[in-house]
């Protein structure tokens, strides 16, 4: 089976989406108005609009950003969030809330966010079997777990080749 390899770039803004797809980005995550969390890395919906609209120019792709944890009184916020993002022709959504999976959404992709705790085979397994297309793994993974990761299953993976190192998982022995 052929595996296909994506670059996808952050995009802090609308202008810096612009530009990874300039670059030759074949997709880009951003960060919504909300739920987001990078709380300095928000746009607004007529924002993100904008870049779908550039990136679909270019058969490239956005990714929105929505990986907090929800507490129950912002889920029916979330929810039409994303039903915004999904009028605006937003391809995918990064997640981490599984409540999310829950909630009577329209046909979109979801991705689950690295910050899902996506480190072993039976937890993508998980992830896959509850409806993810494509599963982020965690930052901190080696080859040889990616490997593994990759033989177990048939969802899509994704995972990062550089940049900066935001979550450790550190065991102790005692």
């Amino acid at each position: 089976m052929k595996k296909k390899i994506e670059i996808l770039s952050p995009a802090k803004n609308l202008v810096q989406g612009m530009a990874a797809i300039n670059a030759g980005a074949d997709a880009v995550y951003i960060g919504a108005p909300q739920f987001g969390a990078r709380s300095n890395a928000t746009n607004s919906v007529e924002d993100i609009a904008e870049l779908v609209k550039y990136a679909h120019l270019f058969k490239a792709q956005v990714f929105v950003v929505i990986n907090t944890i929800l507490y129950d009184n912002e889920l029916t916020d979330c929810k039409n969030l994303i039903h915004e993002l999904y009028d605006i022709g937003v391809d995918a959504l990064i997640v981490q809330d599984m409540a999310i999976m829950e909630m009577d959404l329209p046909p979109i992709v979801i991705h689950a966010s690295t910050q899902a705790n996506n480190r072993d085979p039976q937890h993508v397994k998980f992830l896959k079997d509850a409806g993810m297309k494509r599963v982020v793994l965690a930052r901190e993974l080696n080859l040889d777990q990616i490997k593994d990761i990759s033989s177990a299953t048939d969802v899509e993976l994704e995972f990062f080749v550089s940049g900066a190192l935001c979550v450790s998982l550190v065991e102790i022995a005692i």
